[in-house]
Order: structure tokens, then C-alpha cells, then sequence
């Protein structure tokens, strides 16, 4: 009880006194608290502390541009923390955090990419406390990024691309598959356009990104062929770009195009068969034939050049290649 009473002083002072004093007041209150029994402590009641300050921090994260989905998957990270350790997240201390990430592991056989995710939102989260002043020091300070083996990332061949069109049944599907193969867009970008959106004498469409950002992204002839001919096909009047194929003819969601692909990859002996591969093959394309890397970036609308780095593997041969020409 006196160490939170301690904590509680020290983060109502926060905003008053610098390190070396904080530390000075904690010594202060150590020496005069040996003296004395403390047997309760009057504070906000934990749950609507903890409550409000998550609150806070989604709030926060809202502001910034993060998508309902990324706030969700924050908000849920969080709750499990605190659910699990039933402490005020103003005394959660490191060994806390690193008890409840390796049991977490163990109980879930999560694997390290998990792991590292989960550290990195909590990261998020109590260096906001921190930079707030609601905490005095990140917890999560001391536990550093989670090693993982890079694995390299499969690619759709020529083959296989030739393949899946072949095999489209509907020209919906074919015409699907033409939009990701060539633009890079990410699926959940595409069940969101509309008709209108389609610019074809550009051959090009305007689509919402992560966190609401507008970007370009650019079809080839190709694609505009055979979504010509999809759009001229149909008899409904809804606007949405893609629609299911039976009446009443909504609006296709993420769910019913990775079904669809993976049943033309049942039908072609093809394995992971989804549409986030048709986004790894175009940017390991375009590195393998020398698009900068700046400008495969805003292709694809990464926000940092890392995440793009990420996506694009270049072929071995191509290093054998660069090595004569440029070493050898």
C-alpha cells in the first residue's frame, strides 16, 4: 500500500518536477512512509480508471487516422492485458508485462509475430501514458522487439496467374482478379469502389486506403478489357464495382472474394490461394524490373518505406545478375 501510495503522488507531480526531482521526492516520501503503517488509500476505483484511460488512448489513436479495424484490434489487445492481470495500469510493472506475454504464448501456442505485435501495441499504449503524463515510465521501456525468422513471402508465378484466369468460370472473377494483379490494392480497397470510380480512358481509380488516405492506383489494358465487359454484362443498378453473383446483387465483401479464390485454388491443385498475394506479386515485380522503391511505395500506400521493403523480395537471379555487372 505505500508504494502505491508512492506512485500516486509521484503521477500527481509529473507535470511539476523534472526527473532528478521525482526521484528526490520518492527517496523524501521512502524515509518518512518507514515510519508508518498505511491502511487504505482513497483512489479513483480501478476499473474506471483503467477504463478512462483506454478510453483516452482509442481517442487518441482515432484523432491520429487509425482505421476501425487497427482501433478494435488495440482496444481488444488492451483489454485482454488488464482483464488478465487485474491491476491498475498506472502499477503495471515490466515483470508483469513479460509474465503475461510468455504465459500468453504458452496458453495459445502464438507464434513470435504475435508476440512482437502484442508488445508493440502495449508499447503504444504506455508511451502514451507516459508522453501524457499519467505514468512516470513505460513498463514496456525494457522489453525489447521479439525476434522472428524472415521467412521469404510466396509470389504468384506467371504461370499460376495464367492458370486462374483460364480457369474464371464468371467474368466477374476474372475481371477481379485483372484488378488486383495489376494494381496492388489491397482487397479490403477494392469492395469498396464504386462503378463511378473507374476513370477507364486513364485506366485508373481513386481508392481509400488504412487510416481514410486517398490514393491513385493504375489498371492495365488488360484488366480495363475485361471489366468492360463484366460491367456491360449487368443488369442491376447497384453502384458498387464488384456484386455477388445472384440477385439481389449486393455489394461482394472481403469474405465472399477469398472464398471464391480459394476455390479456384482447390480447382488448380493450388495452395494459399488470397488476394493479399496478387499485392506481394506486383511489388516483387516491380522491383525485380527496377520501379523505385519511392515510387512503389505510393503505388502500394505505405506510410513508412520499411513496410514496402517488406513486400519486396528480388529474385536470386537478379542478384547474380546486379553482382557481375556491378562487382564482378
Amino acid at each position: 500500500m505505500k508504494e502505491e501510495l508512492i506512485m500516486e503522488v509521484m503521477q500527481q507531480m509529473l507535470s511539476y518536477l523534472d526527473n532528478a526531482q521525482l526521484k528526490q521526492l520518492r527517496q523524501a516520501m521512502e524515509r518518512s512512509l518507514c515510519y508508518y503503517e498505511v491502511n487504505s488509500l482513497q483512489i479513483k476505483p480501478q476499473e474506471e480508471d483503467n477504463s478512462d484511460l483506454v478510453a483516452m488512448f482509442i481517442a487518441a489513436k482515432r484523432i491520429e487516422g487509425c482505421s476501425d479495424k487497427t482501433l478494435k484490434y488495440y482496444q481488444s489487445t488492451i483489454d485482454a492485458l488488464i482483464s488478465s492481470l487485474g491491476k491498475n495500469v498506472r502499477h503495471i510493472l515490466t515483470e508483469d508485462l513479460r509474465t503475461y506475454l510468455t504465459d500468453y504464448q504458452s496458453r495459445n501456442q502464438s507464434s513470435r509475430v504475435t508476440i512482437d505485435n502484442i508488445r508493440r501495441i502495449l508499447s503504444s499504449f504506455f508511451s502514451w501514458l507516459e508522453d501524457e503524463d499519467y505514468i512516470i515510465k513505460s513498463p514496456v521501456r525494457r522489453i525489447h522487439k521479439v525476434k522472428t525468422a524472415s521467412s521469404i513471402k510466396e509470389t504468384y508465378s506467371d504461370e499460376e496467374l495464367e492458370k486462374m484466369r483460364d480457369s474464371c468460370e464468371e467474368i466477374r472473377d476474372l475481371a477481379m482478379i485483372d484488378m488486383l494483379a495489376s494494381t496492388g490494392m489491397r482487397v479490403g480497397e477494392m469492395v469498396l469502389l464504386n462503378r463511378d470510380d473507374i476513370d477507364f480512358s486513364e485506366r485508373e481509380c481513386v481508392v481509400f486506403g488504412k487510416g481514410d488516405k486517398e490514393r491513385i492506383v493504375y489498371f492495365d489494358a488488360r484488366a480495363k478489357l475485361h471489366l468492360q465487359v463484366y460491367l456491360d454484362s449487368r443488369t442491376d443498378e447497384n453502384p458498387a464495382l464488384f456484386v455477388t453473383l445472384r440477385a439481389p446483387h449486393e455489394r461482394i465483401q472481403i469474405g465472399g472474394i477469398e472464398h471464391r479464390l480459394r476455390e479456384i485454388g482447390k480447382r488448380l491443385n493450388m495452395s494459399r490461394v488470397h488476394p493479399h498475394k496478387f499485392r506481394r506479386t506486383l511489388a516483387t515485380m516491380a522491383i525485380d524490373k527496377g520501379m523505385p522503391i519511392e515510387q512503389l511505395q505510393r503505388l502500394l500506400g505505405h506510410q513508412r518505406i520499411d513496410t514496402t521493403l517488406q513486400y519486396a523480395m528480388v529474385k536470386q537471379s537478379n542478384v547474380k545478375t546486379a553482382h557481375r555487372k556491378y562487382i564482378g
